[in-house]
């Protein structure tokens, strides 16, 4: 998708990204949760959007810079943050604005899928990661197709769209299906050595009354939504 297209929703974006099960209660924990200990860390949060992950790193210790393809989405950003954190409108497709080295982390909260090049991007990210530090993304996991669309082919790398409800209005979003192996294959030829492919549940925390029924009665396989990825620069670190 272009940042036009978020840039024409991103005030409904923010509103349902606020609150809602899978991003509040689900995406955001879980990233947190594989990151970790963030006190004093350098973070660099590829794709922050309005800044809700960043604005959670910044209150546990972190030294955060974001950037985003959206202007509206970097305005936003900006309106949580203030002055925290230096945000840029940048497309991750692109070569990256920031030193050899950088960051400790890189997050990649929900981003990549809307690429259909990953090489580029993770060799970028793997750029500017010191050695020993960590790459965390979030992605669609490629199985869900496999139960949304099973008349598609699995194993190509291909384009699709899903109306999702985004603040009470529907909208149609496009990503990039690629199958598992091509994750890892990606990840793996970018020089980053694999560490983690996580499904977690939803958060604990979760209120019930956005828990839909199958889940809430403990029924684990009635959920099921992205695919999070822990990769590591190899190297020592200093």
């Amino acid at each position: 998708m272009s940042a036009d297209d978020y840039d024409r929703f991103a005030d409904d974006y923010e509103a349902e990204n606020a609150t809602s099960l899978l991003n509040a209660y689900y995406e955001r924990p879980a990233v947190l949760d594989l990151v970790g200990d963030v006190q004093g860390k350098r973070i660099l949060d590829a794709g922050c959007g309005s800044g809700p992950l960043a604005a959670e790193l910044v209150a546990r210790g972190a030294d955060v810079t974001g950037f985003d393809g959206s202007p509206a989405m970097i305005d936003l950003a900006r309106r949580r943050l203030g002055g925290t954190v230096p945000l840029t409108v940048h497309d991750l497709a692109e070569p990256l604005p920031f030193e050899d080295e950088s960051y400790d982390v890189v997050v990649a909260s929900l981003v990549l899928h809307y690429l259909e090049d990953w090489d580029g991007p993770l060799a970028e990210l793997r750029r500017v990661l010191r050695p020993g530090g960590r790459l965390v993304a979030s992605v669609n996991h490629p199985f869900a197709q496999v139960l949304n669309a099973p008349e598609d082919d699995y194993f190509r790398t291909r384009l699709y769209s899903e109306d999702v409800e985004l603040n009470g209005q529907t909208t149609e979003l496009t990503f990039w299906h690629r199958p598992l192996r091509e994750v890892v294959r990606a990840v793996t030829e970018a020089g980053l050595d694999l560490r983690v492919l996580d499904e977690p549940g939803p958060s604990k925390d979760t209120p019930p009354e956005l828990m839909p029924p199958r889940i809430a009665s403990g029924e684990r396989s009635a959920f099921f939504c992205f695919l999070f990825v822990v990769a590591e620069r190899p190297g020592v670190v200093h």
